[in-house]
């Protein structure tokens, strides 16, 4: 099975927010999918560089609406065996884990608005879900 790995993004955030949301997302990524880094590597001067992304990590655009919708068909069984990391209101608005354990614990589905996600999987199953969404430019 091929894999696929991207993000959607909120397009309409500011860009330090769009930044920060894909931060937080690859940091995720990284720790969920041994793979997905290389291992360190040297120039031709002898310098180590510490291993990147092995894996094409596209960033798509969306909106909140188009988000929303798309996390909530990954609940669908036929997309249970996707990796899916979200960032949402509830993490943005914290300033430590503790504390966004504790607001998201009191958020409902729709209470939850999402500013970006994270899919990695079949390639087939993450097309079938992001195809259609251009680059975030």
């Amino acid at each position: 099975m091929e894999m696929k790995c991207v993000m959607v993004i909120d397009a309409e955030l500011p860009t330090g927010l769009i930044a920060n949301t894909a931060a937080v997302l690859a940091l995720t990524l990284g720790k969920k999918i041994e793979e997905i880094i290389g291992p360190t590597v040297k120039d031709a001067s002898g310098h180590s560089h510490i291993g990147i992304t092995t894996t094409p990590l596209p960033i798509l655009k969306g909106d909140s609406l188009k988000i929303k919708e798309l996390r909530n068909k990954l609940y669908d069984e036929e997309f249970s065996e996707l990796l899916v990391v979200d960032f949402s209101n509830a993490a943005q608005t914290t300033k430590n884990y503790e504390e966004y354990t504790e607001k998201i614990s009191t958020f409902s589905a729709n209470d939850l608005e999402y500013l970006g996600l994270a899919l990695y999987g079949d390639k087939k199953k993450v097309n079938k879900l992001t195809g259609s969404m251009g680059l975030l430019r």
